[in-house]
């Protein structure tokens, strides 16, 4: 066995709480100090009022608990922004020259060509400009964001 490498040993250290209260044990340190001992712990106090939150536990956990809860609120705002009747026509990203046709028609938002669709496909390829590849890319596209094509629009016509 090595000699000099283990730390010195004191039969007689002292430990001191930060409630006040001492007792001596053995130990590698001279002074041991504590902010929690039998004498003071909740757990053998029989005391719930004091909570002992060294380093903020509670606080941490309601952070954590609040960062859950906006994230989730954000997650549902998405989803419901997504699937909007008031999103622009811009956004399904159609071309210039199907979009210029739908705003002409007065169509400008996604509820006007799902209302529009309704009444069937014939409805929609009556617009001036709009063919039956601009009906399929607006179907397309809504399906693409979610949107749910009325059955109306879903039988084909010739």
């Amino acid at each position: 066995m090595k000699k000099d490498i283990h730390p010195k040993f004191y039969p007689d250290a002292k430990v001191i709480c930060a409630c006040g209260n001492t007792w001596t044990t053995g130990s590698t340190q001279k002074e041991i100090r504590t902010e929690v001992c039998s004498k003071c712990h909740p757990f053998y106090t029989g005391e719930q009022q004091r909570l002992i939150d060294i380093e903020g536990q509670v606080d941490r956990f309601y952070k954590k608990l609040q960062a859950r809860q906006d994230y989730v609120d954000e997650k549902k705002e998405r989803k419901a922004t997504r699937i909007s009747p008031k999103r622009p026509i811009t956004d399904l990203e159609l071309g210039k020259r199907a979009t210029d046709a739908l705003a002409e028609a007065g169509i400008t938002n996604v509820g006007h060509i799902l209302k529009k669709l309704k009444g069937g496909e014939v409805a929609v390829l009556e617009i001036p400009s709009v063919g039956r590849k601009t009906l399929i890319d607006i179907k397309k596209k809504l399906r693409q964001y979610g949107y749910k094509i009325p059955a109306a629009a879903e039988e084909i016509s010739v």
